[in-house]
């Protein structure tokens, strides 16, 4: 009788000390979660990684860099019949003449950084009259995001973007950059909403040679392959293209929606409409 109430007791210690060490872990990683400047002990800033999961929720944007251009498409999120559609790009916008991006994540801190980049750009321009190099200003604006994620008291930016551009000393690029302030030079990039599945398709069909109007079918085909929607409209959808004129002034166009549903049509990813007597 014993041994069975020293056995039952040594049951009910070890349960305690279980349920109280996973409370304990559960605690914890409340602790390392609730500030952006302390690491977990696996090495982690669970914020930032907060951050890019709001931006997994937002809508698509794919980059391709061809060799006479950089072309920039994006999802638009119908999320009420509505809501009146805005005259404006909502995924597309202009920075400096020579740079344009495309958005994916919440828009009211996209806004602030897209400001905090024309003013920098107009600063250089100002400064050394000449436009700044693209990859110095995405450099730049991802100082002031890595700021964000280093300081007690402030929050990540959670946005990420696809910068396009063309300088006199890399000629066209393309960026990508995440909440953490990283960055990286890509031949193809996709932000948003099945990314990584955005990716592979762009990883097996890139190809180096590839002309503006080529990545412009690539891409849309990849968002008729990634985006939840099961047709493409041009009310869905926003596209943008960098690249020289003839006259070797760097252009950024913004497609119309008429020709947006016409390059579906072409692509084969829409149907062309039926004219009802």
């Amino acid at each position: 009788m014993f041994f069975i109430c020293q056995r039952n007791t040594l049951f009910s210690l070890l349960s305690f000390c279980l349920c109280f060490d996973f409370k304990t872990q559960i605690i914890m990683s409340r602790r390392y979660d609730s500030r952006t400047t302390i690491f977990s002990p696996e090495g982690r800033l669970h914020q930032v990684e907060y951050a890019m999961e709001a931006i997994g929720n937002a809508g698509s944007a794919i980059g391709i860099l061809a060799k006479d251009g950089v072309v920039l498409v994006g999802e638009k999120k119908v999320t009420s019949k509505l809501l009146q559609t805005s005259t404006s790009t909502e995924k597309m916008y202009k920075i400096d003449d020579h740079v344009a991006c495309a958005v994916a994540g919440i828009m009211s801190d996209a806004n602030i950084l897209i400001n905090t980049a024309r003013i920098q750009a107009q600063r250089y321009s100002f400064a050394y009259q000449e436009p700044m190099p693209v990859e110095q200003l995405v450099q730049s604006l991802c100082d002031t995001k890595q700021g964000y994620t280093q300081f007690g008291g402030l929050r990540p930016f959670g946005v990420s973007f696809l910068f396009a551009g063309w300088d006199k000393n890399y000629g066209l690029q393309l960026y990508m950059s995440d909440p953490s302030g990283n960055y990286g030079g890509w031949k193809a990039g996709a932000i948003g909403a099945n990314n990584q599945a955005a990716q592979s398709i762009l990883k097996q069909d890139y190809k180096d040679d590839i002309t503006r109007e080529e990545a412009v079918q690539l891409a849309l085909k990849v968002l008729s392959k990634t985006m939840d929607s099961t047709s493409l409209t041009s009310e869905k959808l926003e596209l943008a293209e960098v690249f020289l004129s003839p006259s070797g002034k760097v252009k950024y166009q913004v497609c119309s929606p008429e020709n947006l549903t016409k390059l579906l049509v072409k692509s084969g990813v829409t149907q062309p409409a039926t004219d009802t007597a």
